[in-house]
């Protein structure tokens, strides 16, 4: 009898036991999510649109170990003040297991910061700018996109090849612009040794006056111009220089412009023959990038932009790395993205263990018109691998975590 009850004890304990495990397995893995939304709708809303469909997918196939996984997103509004409060909720009353997103550099450095104060995992998504895992790199911080000076670096070697000695800039008045200008010196510099910068304009971000810009760099009559300006503010740059012919007869290398988010809005007022950095769509035809294409045209009823392969490839990676990690705290986190590898549909990439870089890379090629339409044609994939600082430059640059 007492041995049947001592059973029955078992039976009983180890029937809590399971439902305690099956309730902890079906517990949400919740990640942080936060973003402008409100200020850059045209690169972000592709973005949310390409994270939701890698969310699906992921939840539709199990989730991660059994447990789903959701993202619970916020609109820090193009403020980094906003960012790092959001950041403190997402971390004390949300209780996210880690933190992603952010677009503009100012907000991605102020998030890196808290990551690093608060020792809380940080993937940055989309800012560029190269101190967010060098300068100001530190152990919790990753980042996803190629950097401003791997991609000025991909526009650099094919500005070499042009033949333009003289040089203007134009780039918007922060971290992101001046780190982008600073290093297309640097590497065109390495390839066209007699290259010189004869002129540089500085329009603060989204506040560009573009006639006196265009004016200045038409005065400085250079070879070539390099541009940096996004959004509206390329939108202006572009239309003044079309209508002076600024543009004509010289070499325009210009970073992000062949994105569709940018490119579409101009229609057939796109430029020619520009080169850039940018997103083909549908001319991608490798079996990653055609599963996707379909999938996102099925479940969205329109072509993805470059914003959505990016919070695809966001997701991507935060489920390999949950699916690798044998627990959830900040440290194995950390340990475990150094050197994983990703599947996505930009190809395979792997964050570099020693600055937290991914080797995602970008499309480089020319614009042109194609139906009324400002498109991406000469294209070839640059891999983000072949366009990163050596170990020792890292060290020089990065401090020791």
């Amino acid at each position: 009898m007492k041995i049947l009850k001592y059973m029955a004890g078992c039976v009983l304990a180890a029937g809590v036991a399971l439902t305690a495990i099956a309730a902890q397995a079906a517990e949400p893995i919740r990640i942080g999510e936060i973003n402008s939304y409100s200020r850059l709708p045209a690169f972000l809303d592709p973005y949310k649109k390409g994270w939701e469909l890698a969310l699906e997918e992921v939840n539709a196939a199990g989730g991660i170990k059994g447990r789903p996984l959701e993202i619970i997103d916020r609109d820090d509004g193009g403020k980094p003040g906003n960012a790092v409060t959001i950041a403190e909720d997402m971390i004390s009353k949300e209780k996210v297991t880690l933190l992603t997103g952010t677009f503009l550099s100012n907000i991605g450095l102020a998030v890196t910061d808290f990551a690093k104060q608060n020792k809380v995992f940080f993937l940055a998504a989309e800012p560029l700018a190269d101190a967010i895992v060098w300068k100001s790199g530190n152990r919790y911080t990753f980042r996803l996109r190629p950097s401003t000076t791997m991609q000025a670096a991909m526009l650099a070697k094919e500005a070499a090849k042009t033949g333009a000695k003289k040089w203007a800039t134009v780039a918007p008045n922060y971290a992101y612009g001046k780190e982008a200008v600073a290093a297309f010196k640097k590497e065109l510099t390495k390839l066209v040794p007699d290259a010189e910068f004869v002129e540089e304009q500085w329009p603060t971000v989204f506040k560009i006056d573009a006639g006196p810009v265009v004016r200045a760099v038409e005065a400085a009559k250079p070879d070539g111009i390099f541009n940096v300006t996004f959004g509206g503010d390329l939108a202006q740059f572009v239309r003044e220089g079309n209508l002076r012919g600024t543009f004509e007869n010289r070499t325009v290398v210009s970073l992000l412009s062949g994105e569709p988010e940018y490119l579409e809005p101009l229609k057939g007022e796109a430029p020619r023959g520009w080169i850039v950095t940018g997103y083909p769509q549908g001319a991608v035809e490798t079996p990653e990038h055609k599963a996707f294409f379909d999938a996102y045209m099925k479940k969205w009823g329109e072509a993805p932009k470059l914003g959505s392969i990016v919070g695809y490839n966001v997701i991507a990676s935060l489920a390999a790395l949950l699916n690798k990690a044998d627990a959830y705290d900040t440290e194995t986190l950390v340990d475990t993205m150094k050197g994983l590898e990703v599947m996505s549909p930009s190809g395979k990439f792997v964050f570099r263990a020693q600055d937290h870089q991914s080797t995602m890379g970008a499309w480089v090629g020319k614009t042109d018109v194609k139906d009324g339409a400002g498109v991406m044609v000469d294209w070839f994939y640059a891999d983000g691998a072949d366009y990163q600082p050596s170990d020792e430059d890292v060290k020089a640059m990065r401090p020791a975590d």
